[in-house]
């Protein structure tokens, strides 16, 4: 009966792991197959290993997403299904056998098509390139192939090598990056960045309405667009009757770039090391720097010179307006409360940094500032100086920038500062506590050594001494801090004479109790041999004549030796 059960058991594990295998073929490689799936604990890797294509999930949600991620930093630089997510997480990214590929969850029958087409299509394959693209095509038996889609037709906030702006006009496809609305939600933001053909310049809207351009592209380098950030660039700028378009390229393989749009409105390079633009300080009088344009009225209750900055403020009353749209971010509130007279200041509602909070007050009674808090981001209207309308430098717009992030290292340095004294401290404990690791490692090899030897060189059996001799004796291991202390510090108060291989001192153990210690000399031919030898010797076979050793000490490479005190005949005659 019970061999029965276990064999219905074993068949129906053996069905189970066959339809898995069926349902979940593991991708493998740099590219699926027709008929391949990717699950979501599978992924696609480019041949260097540059690359990964895989299921991801955003932040504390449990929403799923399929990314491109960058295999040395972990940047998402392109997801597929930003407007629509995942909730399960038996989401698999497929390609069946006419072409299609799609992102579906078998639970709840979600399915997000990528690319279908017109006419069922045989021999496709979908591969990862070094690049970061992500190409279906079809395989020829010729051994050419047909491009039938790729992820660079389709970017989200990331710029990469190669990857294009500007409009396909036999398709009417435009290529644009677009923010995300945070940083934890993929959706599509307030801010894109474009390509003009017209002007031959690349222009960030917010909105739809520009508010940065690059200005005019002169040997290889834009008008306001930093020299730091176009050094190893080189552009390509493509006009015929095919498309318009804009990309570049890295003149330096070892100094890749790539371009990355905040949601704020930052356009920046390779993680943050530098900005392409500042899009998110174009707003109010400042809208000539840099390539800021004008894209809103000025109200009038605003004055040149009027900024927000991030506070940690709590009102004293909770009088607010709230906008609780999950698809408006930090931008959007700003821009809102700029506009309307009654903001003083605002802050994001929701945790991911969605939706807003409003303020209004008459005076700065109605609020507090609290340094000792963090993490309460605070937007306030504060006026840092008369400047002309209309009219600024450059050197005003990185004052702006200076002067938002000053209140910000105010509480940042204490931090760093802190962090660097723990870092220090752990640092200083652990070469501390290697070196100790170190000096008892060698001690213990040196006992290890002497306990192996079974007899001394040179000695006679203990039966050759005769009578008078009496063997076992208990040798006890002495602390070097305590013998320190007991000699007190080897002083030469305490020393009692001068030995061949070395100085022997007078010292009192805490109990009380006189001891002789005889510290061998460095610098004499005595090693470890015969330091050894005269512990067997001494230990072994103890003479009514002779001085009775206590113990030993092995410190680093002091060797030291522990006799009971005689006080009543000089120790030259039993030790020296």
């Amino acid at each position: 009966m019970l061999r029965a059960k276990l064999h219905k058991l074993l068949a129906f594990m053996c069905l189970w792991l066959w339809w898995s295998a069926c349902i979940y073929v593991d991708a493998a490689g740099d590219s699926l197959k027709a008929g391949d799936t990717m699950n979501f604990s599978s992924a696609l890797h480019s041949k260097s290993r540059k690359y990964f294509l895989e299921f991801y999930l955003l932040g504390k949600s449990s929403n799923y997403y399929l990314g491109i991620q960058k295999a040395y930093d972990n940047f998402i630089v392109w997801t597929g299904n930003r407007e629509e997510s995942i909730y399960q997480t038996d989401a698999v990214l497929s390609l069946n056998f006419s072409g299609v590929l799609k992102i579906e969850s078998q639970i709840d029958k979600k399915r997000i098509i990528l690319y279908s087409p017109p006419q069922p299509i045989n021999n496709t394959m979908a591969t990862l390139l070094d690049t970061g693209n992500f190409v279906l095509q079809q395989v020829h038996p010729n051994g050419t192939n047909t491009l039938l889609w790729q992820s660079f037709d389709y970017p989200t906030d990331f710029l990469l090598p190669t990857m294009k702006l500007g409009v396909n006009h036999k398709t009417g496809h435009h290529w644009s990056l677009v923010s995300w609305v945070t940083n934890e939600r993929v959706a599509p933001g307030a801010f894109s960045l474009e390509w003009e053909p017209a002007g031959q310049e690349l222009f960030i809207r917010r909105r739809g309405k520009v508010c940065w351009r690059s200005g005019k592209l002169r040997s290889n380098r834009f008008e306001h667009i930093p020299e730091d950030a176009q050094r190893v660039l080189k552009y390509s700028i493509v006009s015929n009757q095919d498309e318009d378009s804009f990309s570049f390229t890295s003149t330096n393989e070892n100094h890749t770039r790539w371009w990355c749009l905040s949601s704020k409105g930052q356009l920046s390079y390779n993680n943050e090391e530098g900005y392409v633009a500042r899009a998110d300080l174009c707003y109010g009088y400042n809208n000539s720097d840099g390539g800021c344009q004008r894209w809103q009225e000025i109200p009038m209750c605003r004055n040149p010179g009027d900024v927000f900055t991030k506070k940690i403020l709590h009102p004293n009353y909770d009088d607010a307006i709230y906008d609780l749209n999950y698809n408006i971010s930090y931008s959007d509130c700003e821009a809102s409360c700029w506009s309307n007279c009654s903001c003083n200041g605002f802050k994001e509602f929701f945790s991911d940094g969605t939706g807003c909070k409003f303020y209004h007050w008459n005076s700065s009674e109605n609020y507090t500032i609290d340094s000792t808090v963090f993490g309460v981001d605070f937007y306030i209207l504060e006026n840092i100086g008369n400047i002309a309308p209309h009219h600024h430098g450059r050197s005003n717009a990185n004052f702006l920038l200076f002067y938002a992030g000053t209140e910000r290292w105010i509480w940042i340095s204490p931090v760093i500062a802190t962090a660097v004294i723990i870092c220090v401290s752990i640092l200083c404990l652990a070469i501390k506590k290697r070196k100790y690791v170190h000096q008892e490692k060698k001690r213990k090899e040196m006992v290890m050594k002497m306990q192996k030897s079974e007899t001394c060189d040179g000695l006679s059996p203990i039966k050759d001494f005769g009578n008078g001799f009496r063997k076992g004796h208990d040798l006890e291991e002495f602390d070097y801090t305590l013998v320190v202390t007991a000699t007190n510090g080897f002083s030469s108060e305490n020393k009692l004479g001068q030995g061949g291989f070395g100085p022997v001192y007078k010292g009192i153990l805490p109990i009380g109790k006189e001891v002789a210690v005889k510290r061998l000399s460095k610098s004499s031919a005595q090693g470890i041999v015969e330091f050894k030898n005269e512990l067997t010797l001494i230990s072994e076979l103890q003479h009514m004549n002779l001085v009775q050793l206590l113990g030993c000490c092995i410190h680093e490479e002091e060797k030291i030796l522990i006799y009971e005190y005689m006080a009543n005949k000089s120790l030259d005659f039993y030790i020296f």
